[in-house]
């Protein structure tokens, strides 16, 4: 775990310092900043009854929004970024369509620069959901397709804030270090109910989200690091790394929750692009796993 946790580091790092000395010397200017674009990306792929090769129609869609909203005055800084991304794919002889995407995040940092230097005295803020119910899928004994509901919007919920240290170059590129942080994970207590009449019922029951059982939150206290770096690797091609590093000190902090995402946009013109997302996410709440998710396709882009 903390190899992987080091590579990705090494990983942002590296890009980093390559942005760090492609940043630009513009002086930064009081107001307002506003940034967004909105992506849809559409997968489709369909076979006739006559195709020899194999494969299955299907078709898949995806759509994301990226807002930035700065502020700046003097000394003080105000940086909030919204992501969201909802996609759904249907192939043939599904009974369900399924959810490949599902996220809502608000990025919310605060800071006061230390006289003429890139530190700042910050306070951030991070809430994270998803839009829609999340299922598991299987077979009844018939051999028909079943859905088992697991998670829907606000649970779980996740909100971390704290006061901290942030080293800011530009807009494009800052970290901050927050090492007295609170963390909340909500979830809905339908999830978490057990009958504690039954014999043996709590013994069996496994922590949702890491959410005791009849309970609806879990409180959390440590240390987390955010950095972020956007530059342009050449001409229209443009890469975004997000790193969020998380301990909890109250119960196994050396179990580093990590979620990092790479936005790779290669621009055709001012409406069409070639996207690429790659997120990696590790909560040993959630799963003792690795997640993964990539997205990869033709988007029709709207920049605001």
């Amino acid at each position: 775990m903390k190899k992987i946790v080091l590579s990705l580091a090494l990983f942002v790092g590296a890009f980093t310092s390559y942005a760090q000395e492609a940043t630009t010397e513009e002086g930064p200017k009081d107001g307002w900043t506003k940034q967004g674009n909105i992506a849809f990306l559409l997968n489709q792929s369909a076979f006739n009854n006559d195709w020899l090769g194999g494969g299955t129609s299907n078709i898949a869609g995806n759509f994301s929004l990226s807002y930035d909203f700065n502020y700046r005055k003097g000394a003080f800084t105000w940086d909030n970024k919204i992501l969201a991304d909802y996609g759904l794919s249907k192939t043939k002889d599904q009974d369900f369509t399924r959810k490949t995407n599902d996220r809502f995040e608000l990025n919310s940092l605060a800071g006061k620069q230390l006289k003429d230097s890139n530190w700042y005295v910050s306070f951030f803020l991070n809430f994270r959901t998803q839009f829609d119910k999340g299922f598991v899928f299987g077979e009844d004994a018939q051999g028909n397709e079943t859905r088992t509901e697991t998670t829907h919007i606000f649970s779980p919920a996740y909100l971390q804030f704290g006061p901290g240290m942030l080293w800011k170059k530009s807009d494009n590129l800052k970290v901050n270090i927050a090492p007295a942080t609170a963390k909340f994970v909500f979830v809905d207590k339908d999830f978490t109910r057990v009958d504690t009449t039954v014999p043996g019922a709590l013994d069996a029951y496994v922590p949702y989200f890491g959410v005791d059982a009849n309970e609806s939150s879990r409180f959390e206290f440590g240390a987390a690091l955010n950095a972020y770096a956007k530059f342009e690797i050449m001409k229209n091609v443009s890469m975004e790394n997000i790193l969020n590093l998380y301990s909890n000190y109250l119960e196994d902090p050396q179990n580093v929750d990590v979620d990092y995402t790479a936005n790779i946009v290669m621009t055709i013109n001012k409406y069409l692009s070639t996207n690429l997302t790659f997120q990696a996410i590790y909560d040993d709440n959630a799963v003792k796993a690795w997640q993964i998710r990539e997205v990869f396709g033709l988007g029709i882009n709207y920049g605001f």
